[in-house]
């Protein structure tokens, strides 16, 4: 038996709107079932653009196809659309006209007193409602029926707009600091690529070494393997399971730079005491992940006992400070060297053997200690600004819900009570179209029907 797909009910609004199921304002126009073995990237005469499901956030696709269809599913700039899988995303096409694919819809106002663009702002709430109660066991699935029983709020025409110029202007300015700090995060890494070139190419120490006395002739060029104790992957037999024990880590307890000891898996103690040293992580060793993600170092800074997957390789440092051999891994040269010995198609994958034999400048023992004091202390600053600039963007996303929230139920201040009812126009409207259903005013909710409507 499915289960029912829970419906956002309608809340209280100013006694001038009313609520009303979006299939008897809108219409409705599901994709075209277009053969994916025509899709191309290539723009030419005989191609046109095509709205997969994945341009409805961008507004924009770099898909084309040769197949005819019916111009109904022509869109034009500033049509709505709607995802109906996955996250049941809104958006507004803002590209040149494009055919419109299946899993797609496109929903527009077929009234004159319902705006397109006051539907394009309140629809992403009640359909994230939906979307969080619509159950699944892969992907989720949203239909048209669903839409067409969805309440939508009814204010009166020159409210409607009102909300948009209100919700508009408030955007121009919450955007243009949303990009701001956009643009701190996205230089993030380019900022730390170039503190740590100048880390590993002298500069930063220059300093330094002035007043030490000492040049650039006290650095050497060495392998990773002469730094090091061992260089070895993870076990390759497959590791037995076990409910608790010895954590077994994979490349996405690594993948953020720091071991994560959450959603482990677990093997048998006897497993990880039968391990070689070169396989028993330590602390102060790094790990480097080899396979796929590839090249992510990550610093053992934990006491706990744990063993890893062989599509990560194990650092034991000897001849070399631990932070210095971390922070050099980190760095965009030795990430290039790893590129340019992996190998594969589907995932690269950087051997083991050529792992070791990669080159790169060590400083002595002593301004290898400055060195990492130096960027532990800038790209600590780097890392609060990002984090900063992540907290900005989280509060303006959820500034934006609640001035969303706010506009519809009528309380941004722009309502005018002296403004007439909705609801006998909506009456009115619907006998002549025969669209009859419910008008939902929540003053008087439990009042009789008249054709079809309740007031």
């Amino acid at each position: 038996m499915a289960k029912q797909i829970s419906i956002p009910k309608p809340t209280k609004v100013p006694h001038n709107w009313c609520w009303i199921e979006l299939g008897k304002l809108t219409s409705m126009k599901s994709g075209f079932p277009f053969d994916s073995k025509r899709f191309t990237k290539s723009k030419s005469a005989t191609n046109r653009p095509l709205i997969r499901i994945r341009d409805v956030i961008n507004g924009a696709t770099e898909t084309y196809t040769d197949q005819e269809c019916p111009e109904e599913y022509v869109i034009k700039k500033g049509d709505i659309l709607i995802g109906m899988d996955g996250d049941f995303n809104v958006g507004k096409w803002q590209s040149e006209d494009a055919l419109l694919n299946q899993r797609v819809c496109c929903i527009q106002s077929c009234s004159s007193w319902y705006l397109n663009d006051f539907l394009f702002y309140y629809l992403p709430d009640p359909l994230k409602k939906i979307n969080d109660a619509t159950p699944s066991v892969t992907v989720k699935h949203l239909s048209t029926k669903t839409l067409a029983i969805t309440p939508v709020p009814v204010p009166p025409l020159p409210e409607q707009q009102r909300i948009v110029d209100r919700i508009e202007s408030l955007f121009v300015k919450l955007d243009e600091a949303k990009q701001k700090a956009q643009d701190a995060l996205d230089s993030f890494e380019t900022r730390k690529a170039a503190i740590l070139h100048k880390a590993f190419t002298g500069e930063l120490t220059a300093q330094w070494r002035k007043e030490h006395g000492v040049g650039m002739e006290s650095w050497e060029e060495k392998t990773l393997e002469s730094v090091c104790n061992s260089i070895f992957d993870g076990d390759h037999m497959p590791p037995p399971k076990s409910e608790q024990g010895i954590p077994f880590l994979v490349i996405s307890n690594v993948n953020t730079g720091h071991v994560s000891f959450e959603d482990t898996r677990f093997v048998p103690k006897s497993y990880y005491e039968a391990l070689s040293d070169t396989r028993k992580p330590q602390y102060g060793d790094v790990l480097y992940t080899l396979v796929g993600s590839y090249g992510i170092p990550v610093i053992v800074d934990s006491e706990i006992p744990f063993c890893f997957q062989r599509h990560m390789a194990l650092l034991k440092p000897k001849d070399i400070n631990s932070y210095y051999l971390w922070y050099i891994l980190q760095s965009r040269e030795m990430f290039e060297k790893a590129t340019g010995i992996a190998t594969g198609t589907a995932q690269l994958t950087v051997p083991i053997k050529g792992l070791r034999r990669l080159k790169f400048n060590c400083a002595s023992a002593d301004e290898q200690t400055e060195i990492v004091r130096i960027l532990d202390d800038l790209l600590a600053k780097e890392q609060q600004a990002k984090e900063a600039a992540e907290k900005v963007l989280e509060q303006i996303d959820l500034t934006k819900k609640a001035i969303l929230a706010r506009a519809f139920r009528g309380e941004l201040g722009t309502n005018d009570p002296s403004e007439g009812s909705v609801v006998e126009l909506l009456k009115e409207t619907l006998q002549k179209t025969e669209r009859f259903c419910s008008v939902y005013v929540l003053d008087n909710p439990s009042s009789a029907t008249y054709n079809g409507c309740m007031r």
